[in-house]
């Protein structure tokens, strides 16, 4: 385990999965999207690692508060940031630099409008009330946030990673441990394949059924030829849509 120190007020657990986090993290070098996790804080200290915030985590607070108390500075956030939501919609797919000239045209006049409106409310908020802990989570991040605009190749936020981690979360429940490291492991093998199966438009059911028929007999020089991107080429059998 590497060592890290740690604040020792921080949860025990917590503890240990910034360490892991800093490992797996310790050589990458760009861009990391992601929710407001703490651990993460330190990974940008040094500048080699650039936030990118999820905007799903921002709206979530606001819209909590529009359907708890109806709250209409909450009601307006929620019809602000879906104005953004509606812009990535239409520019999804595209190359990155067309999505970021879209967005510094589009978005970014409606993200400085916002957060000129979010601290206008702000002053007129209770410090200790829930709309202004919200606004203060967005407020915190708007610098970093801001960033996708500026690179065509960040997602307004990181949704698609946490959709693909729920099959993960759920499963852990069912089955509580992989047993060792090893087992860990050979599950995140696992995991990682059949995300990629689905990435490429393949079911992975169907894909990995083709790879366990076919593996045994197959070369191992050029086992290349049964990843996903490979495969799903030359059988059509297990694509999730007509190719």
């Amino acid at each position: 385990m590497v060592g890290l120190r740690l604040d020792d007020r921080i949860d025990p657990f917590q503890r240990i999965q910034d360490q892991v986090d800093r490992h797996h993290l310790r050589q990458f070098r760009g861009i990391l999207q992601a929710d407001a996790y703490s651990g993460f804080n330190q990974l940008y200290e040094d500048g080699s690692i650039r936030e990118a915030p999820c905007l799903a985590h921002i709206r979530r607070k606001f819209f909590d508060l529009m359907e708890a108390h109806r709250s209409p500075i909450a009601s307006e956030a929620v019809e602000r940031i879906a104005a953004l939501y509606a812009i990535e919609k239409e520019i999804r797919g595209r190359p990155p630099q067309e999505r970021r000239e879209v967005r510094n045209t589009r978005s970014r006049p409606l993200l400085d409008a916002m957060r000129a409106w979010l601290e206008t409310s702000l002053s007129k908020l209770s410090r200790k009330s829930d709309t202004s802990a919200a606004i203060h989570y967005a407020l915190a991040r708007w610098d970093a946030f801001v960033r996708y605009c500026d690179d065509g190749r960040i997602e307004i936020d990181n949704s698609a990673a946490e959709r693909a981690l729920r099959a993960v979360a759920v499963g852990r429940k069912n089955y509580l441990f992989a047993g060792s490291d090893a087992g860990g492991e050979r599950a995140a093998t696992f995991y990682c394949l059949l995300g990629t199966a689905k990435l490429n438009g393949l079911n992975p059911e169907a894909y990995l059924r083709q790879v366990l028929e076919r593996i045994a007999d197959h070369p191992v020089n050029r086992i290349a030829e049964l990843l996903p991107w490979n495969l799903g080429l030359t059988d059509t059998a297990i694509a999730l849509t007509p190719r």
